[in-house]
Order: C-alpha cells, then sequence, then structure tokens
C-alpha cells in the first residue's frame, strides 16, 4: 500500500499540482514533477513562500529568466516580439540565472564588453538594454504575484550607452529626388514616390492593402486606414492621398488581388533591399534610406506652412486626436496640406517620374 500524499497535492496527466489554501490565500500552480516526494517539497518552499511574503512582506526570489518568460508570454501581439526573443537569448547566459533584485547596470556589464569585442553598434546594444529596462519596470509595476506584492520592489536605473554614431535624417532636395526615382526600377520608383508623397514607412507601404481604402464620396476621393497591428505605434493610421499619392494607387489597380505594391506577382517584403542600396551607390546617395523619404515629406510640410497638427496627422504620429474619424471638411484640409509638397515654384519635378512610370 502507497503512503498517503499531503494535502493539498493532486496529479493531472502524470504531473503532480498544487490546490491549497495557505494565510488565506488559494494557490493553484503546477510543481513540474511527477515524483511524489519532490512535490511535497516544492508545496513545503511554497507555503514557505506564501507565508514570509504575507506576513513578513518577503518578495519570493525569481530569476530574470522566469521574468523574460513572462514578458514573451504577454507579448505575442508585438511586431517586434521575434527581435526581442533574439535579444533575451543573447542575454541569458549572463544574467538569465541572477534574481531580479541582481539585475542593474553593474551586472550587465559584461555582456555590454561582449558585443563590444563583437564590435555591434551602441544602437544594437541600447536595444537589449531597453528590453531589460522594460522587463524591470513591468516588474515594479505591473507585475503582481498571488501574495498581493509586485515582482520587484523598485526598478533600477538602466542607463543606455551614449549613441554618437546616430545617423541623423537626410531629407532629399527636389533635384536629388528625380536623380534618385528616376534610376530605380519601376515598381521601387512607385513605392518611393508613394512614400515622400505620404510620409509612411516602409513596413506600412509594403502591407498596404486593398481592403484598407475607404471611399470618401462627398471628396470624390479616397484614403487608407491601416490597422494598428501594421503600425509602429499601435495606432490606427491614416493615410491621406496628395495627388500624386492617388495617381500611383490608382496605376497599382488591378495588378495584385491583396496588395497595392507587388512585384513580379508577389508583395514586396522590404522597399530597403539590393536594388535600393544598389542604385543610391550609382547616384552618388548613398547615405539616403528609405526612411528619409518620411522626413523629406514632414521637412516639406513644414516648409510649406503646415501646422504641427496637421503634420502629426500626415505623418501619422500619435496624438491626442482622433485620427482616423474626420469630418469631410477636415479631411479637405489635410488633403489640401498635403498636396503643398506636389509643387516647387509652380513646377511638378515628380511628373518625370509619374511620366516614366506611365502613371498620369
Amino acid at each position: 500500500m502507497g503512503r498517503k500524499k499531503t494535502p493539498g497535492l493532486f496529479k493531472r496527466k502524470g504531473i503532480w499540482h498544487i490546490d491549497k489554501r495557505i494565510e488565506g490565500q488559494r494557490v493553484c500552480k503546477s510543481t513540474g514533477t511527477s515524483n511524489l516526494a519532490e512535490a511535497e517539497r516544492y508545496l513545503a518552499r511554497t507555503y514557505e513562500t506564501v507565508r514570509h511574503a504575507k506576513i513578513y512582506g518577503i518578495r519570493p526570489e525569481r530569476s530574470f529568466e522566469e521574468a523574460a518568460i513572462k514578458l514573451v508570454r504577454e507579448n505575442q501581439h508585438k511586431r517586434s516580439l521575434n527581435r526581442d526573443i533574439c535579444l533575451l537569448k543573447q542575454l541569458m547566459p549572463f544574467i538569465g540565472h541572477l534574481p531580479l533584485q541582481r539585475v542593474h547596470r553593474g551586472t550587465l556589464d559584461p555582456w555590454i564588453e561582449y558585443k563590444q569585442k563583437e564590435e555591434r553598434k551602441p544602437g544594437t546594444i541600447n536595444h537589449g538594454l531597453a528590453v531589460v529596462r522594460r522587463i524591470l519596470r513591468l516588474a515594479e509595476l505591473e507585475w503582481i504575484d498571488e501574495t498581493g506584492l509586485s515582482w520587484l520592489d523598485r526598478a533600477p536605473r538602466i542607463k543606455l550607452l551614449p549613441n554618437t554614431n546616430q545617423r541623423q535624417p537626410y531629407p532629399l532636395s527636389w533635384d536629388e529626388q528625380q536623380k534618385l526615382f528616376s534610376a530605380l526600377p519601376p515598381h521601387l520608383a512607385e513605392m518611393a514616390l508613394f512614400a515622400v508623397n505620404t510620409g509612411c514607412r516602409d513596413r506600412e507601404i509594403c502591407d498596404l492593402q486593398w481592403d484598407w481604402e475607404v471611399k470618401v464620396p462627398e471628396l470624390n476621393t479616397f484614403v487608407f486606414i491601416v490597422p494598428g497591428s501594421f503600425v509602429k505605434n499601435g495606432d490606427e493610421r491614416l493615410i491621406i492621398l496628395n495627388d500624386v499619392a492617388k495617381s500611383v494607387v490608382n496605376a497599382r489597380r488591378g495588378q495584385h488581388r491583396t496588395h497595392v505594391f507587388a512585384y513580379e506577382g508577389k508583395p514586396i517584403q522590404r522597399m530597403l533591399n539590393s536594388s535600393w542600396c544598389r542604385i543610391r551607390k550609382v547616384v552618388g546617395l548613398e547615405q539616403v534610406r528609405v526612411h528619409d523619404l518620411k522626413h523629406t515629406f514632414g521637412r516639406r510640410l513644414r516648409a510649406a506652412g503646415v501646422s504641427f497638427e496637421d503634420r502629426q496627422d500626415l505623418l501619422g504620429h500619435r496624438s491626442g486626436r482622433m485620427t482616423t474619424h474626420y469630418s469631410a471638411p477636415e479631411l479637405t484640409k489635410l488633403i489640401e496640406a498635403a498636396n503643398k509638397v506636389c509643387e516647387r515654384d509652380g513646377n511638378r519635378p515628380e511628373l518625370v517620374v509619374l511620366r516614366r512610370l506611365n502613371v498620369s
């Protein structure tokens, strides 16, 4: 006859689980073992942990690895999650085993030195530090356990590295724009022309879908509303089309079933590809990135006297206004503002590119 198990333990699918009230708090969790003796020891440790937290306010000790797993589980919707996971995997050998209370800027120095020896840029290292900082802040401010205590009493300050090599924006002049766009392959020239006239990011343009088009009959035009899951800040993105952007979109109709921009029957994954890099070098504009097209649009809006609030909406920046719900007069104002960047001294230099693309 087997020995009697400890009250509060039950077996499910071969693993012992805890279901017990400890100091007035119901605790339900897996012991992670099929061995009864190990499960009983785990229950005893859990009892002491909860008792110390309830009576003495002593937080259970949790490792950074536990916190990292919790972050990943809670952020499955995040578009940059894969990058965060990659950074966390690199950090685990250095701090994964440490209790949260012992993770601070000093304990991160060995990882920083290792990445510097790999000749990683400060910006890349700072991404990793930012993930650690976010985990520690969540552990202090949001993650509350069954004892009613946060995972961490106080998050330490994680100072980022000075990024002296951070690249400055490079807005294009009209001549540089014509020089670059005229040399790009037609499918990239279309996307670039759309970007410099809408302020959209590379990802937003590549993902742009016909289902997101919204007709505005009273103005005889249309806009696009990009779902928040496809936008960097998580908010829906209203894309206002000036005359040039509208012409580019209309020329794309019927060329792909789901996506506005495609090449050889397939949606384009990114604009900053080998063709972009090769052409910008050929025309002597090697420093120009795709994101500089967004900066170009913003700079031209400001030069044209467009208000700060309207620039925010046209560029898709987060603001206190409902940027996807506008009346016809408000849309008219934004369209007029966007059209101000189509002209330079009464000329239309972008028409050279439009004619090359057979876009009217």
